[in-house]
């Protein structure tokens, strides 16, 4: 898996964890939601993602996934 996938995946589930944090713990988890896509947002002006340099730490590869 390359690290663009790796961090599209883990966007994801982030995400669906958020919700479902809203949902069945407390609405206020919303604001965990907001920051992750704030944190996409940052990702694509500047092209400095935090997951990404931890994924490529992990040993994953930039590039395609073949």
């Amino acid at each position: 898996m390359s690290v663009d996938r790796a961090v599209l995946v883990f966007a994801g589930m982030m995400i669906f964890v958020s919700l479902l944090l809203t949902h069945f713990v407390h609405p206020a988890f919303v604001w965990f939601t907001a920051f992750i896509g704030l944190n996409m947002i940052q990702s694509a002006f500047t092209g400095f993602c935090p997951a990404a340099s931890v994924f490529r730490k992990l040993g994953l590869r930039s590039g395609p996934a073949f």
